[in-house]
């Protein structure tokens, strides 16, 4: 997403997760305009939801426990890459049943 700094950023996709559980530094909003910002205000309010980078999520980065939800969402991904990677069954090995 193109941030106010015309930088472009890459965002968790389809997550928004409250904002005070969120590092201010790593608490990114969308603005009305499609752009996205960080979200430094201390503390946020309650209501307030913000998305994270990807590369936070990724489970393909090396990164520290940073929070508990954060481990369990790049624990989550980690199998869903996996489940994308698993081969499907050759259609020839497929047996269907006699329909006679």
């Amino acid at each position: 997403m193109l941030t106010l700094d015309q930088d472009w950023v890459l965002l968790e996709p389809e997550m928004s997760v409250p904002a005070h559980v969120v590092p201010a530094e790593h608490r990114w909003v969308v603005l009305s305009d499609g752009r996205v910002t960080v979200y430094g205000v201390c503390p946020p309010e309650t209501f307030q939801q913000c998305r994270i980078e990807h590369r936070l999520a990724c489970p393909q980065q090396q990164l520290p426990d940073l929070w508990p939800w954060l481990t369990a969402l790049r624990t989550e991904n980690a199998r869903k890459s996996d489940r994308h990677e698993e081969p499907s069954a050759p259609e020839a090995d497929l047996k269907l049943p006699d329909a006679g």
